[in-house]
């Protein structure tokens, strides 16, 4: 099955976070911060955001229906058992429906709102038997390919467990046209053997989501603009090479610094800079923008034009399950994890624009 073809813009969701934190998890006001909460970066979610179909829900941010119970297995499943389980719902036709199917791993994060925990979902989802722990999707991990991404609807983690490991389903059907393929297009047997797609059901045949431009990625002056996204990265590499009268404290970002510390270095980024031009942290969404999961180490689209990307890149967003955390995109594997703020030394990438980030190049 080809997916979606579109060139237009697909700027990132907002994250639903709308509190900030501090390095050692207070609560603060946001007026002046560079957080996640004070930026709001991304398409703000409708309201009401889901409407109620039959058996399913619509999320009327993505157009996706869900099943309405969060758990019609009942039981954890490995991972071909859940696509097993999927096979039988659509022989039955359950909801009137012969085209469920697994998510993928973008259609399962969609839910995740990281202004919640326990679960890490939307308040007006309305969902029954969430079961708050590991949900499989149809995407494959390329860095371990027996493995297969899951999501922790607790939290919001997204991770990889062995195929033969098991965890919940959540049944999904419909085709988005706001969410962005994987970039999977392999297939795999539960010991990591390739296999052929057809007939599967895994994310590398199906491939639903708008199609990524050719090229997606233009380099300009001192960032490169990601044509899918809209949003200007700063060139990885750039950091390590700043002119001596620059602040020193910048030669350090893609050796790995603290949050408060990443916050900080992006505001000396920015010391000289008119408003329009402002760097700031990537939220979560953002950064997981970049993944490709048919790739790793790192997992970024195939003929990228950063250099010497680092392994991990701190996000501007505050995990609400433990405030003094925040969120990290792994890239060597393509993972969303969290570090302790005052301690963990990730690396820095700055990010500005989004939307109309095409219509203001060059940049200086």
């Amino acid at each position: 099955m080809k997916p979606e073809t579109s060139h237009a813009i697909q700027p990132c969701f907002a994250t639903g976070q709308d509190a900030c934190y501090d390095a050692q998890g207070h609560s603060i006001p946001c007026t002046g911060q560079m957080q996640d909460a004070a930026i709001r970066a991304g398409v703000p979610w409708p309201s009401p955001r889901f409407e109620p179909a039959g058996e399913t829900f619509i999320d009327l941010l993505t157009g996706l229906a869900w099943w309405h119970d969060a758990n019609p297995a009942e039981f954890p499943l490995s991972w071909s058992e859940a696509f097993e389980f999927i096979a039988q719902m659509n022989q039955t036709a359950w909801g009137g429906h012969a085209d469920w199917r697994l998510p993928n791993r973008r259609e399962l994060r969609s839910l995740i709102d990281y202004g919640h925990h326990r679960p890490a979902l939307p308040p007006d989802l309305p969902a029954r038997h969430v079961f708050q722990s590991w949900y499989w999707t149809s995407t494959t991990a390329a860095i371990h390919p027996d493995h297969a991404w899951y999501v922790d609807l607790a939290g919001g983690r997204m991770f990889y467990g062995g195929k033969d490991q098991r965890y919940m389903v959540w049944p999904v059907r419909g085709r988005s046209v706001t969410l962005p393929v994987t970039g999977q297009h392999r297939c795999f047997e539960t010991g990591g053997k390739a296999m052929a797609c057809a007939g599967t059901g895994q994310d590398g045949e199906s491939r639903l989501g708008i199609a990524w431009p050719s090229p997606r990625f233009v380099t300009v002056a001192e960032g490169v603009i990601d044509s899918l996204t809209g949003l200007v990265w700063y060139r990885p590499g750039r950091l390590k090479n700043l002119e001596n009268g620059r602040p020193g404290r910048l030669k350090n970002l893609e050796n790995g610094v603290n949050w408060e510390a990443a916050l900080n270095c992006i505001a000396e980024l920015n010391a000289t800079l008119p408003p329009e031009q402002a760097w700031r942290l990537p939220n979560i969404n953002e950064l997981e923008s970049l993944v490709d999961s048919d790739r790793d180490q790192p997992a970024l689209p195939d003929a990228h034009p950063f250099l010497d990307p680092g392994d991990v890149y701190w996000s501007s967003t505050t995990s609400v399950y433990e405030p003094d955390w925040a969120w990290a995109l792994y890239l060597g594997k393509g993972a969303l994890g969290v570090g302790h703020k005052p301690f963990a030394r990730f690396a820095v990438w700055p990010v500005r624009g989004g939307q109309d980030a095409m219509n203001r190049v060059p940049l200086i």
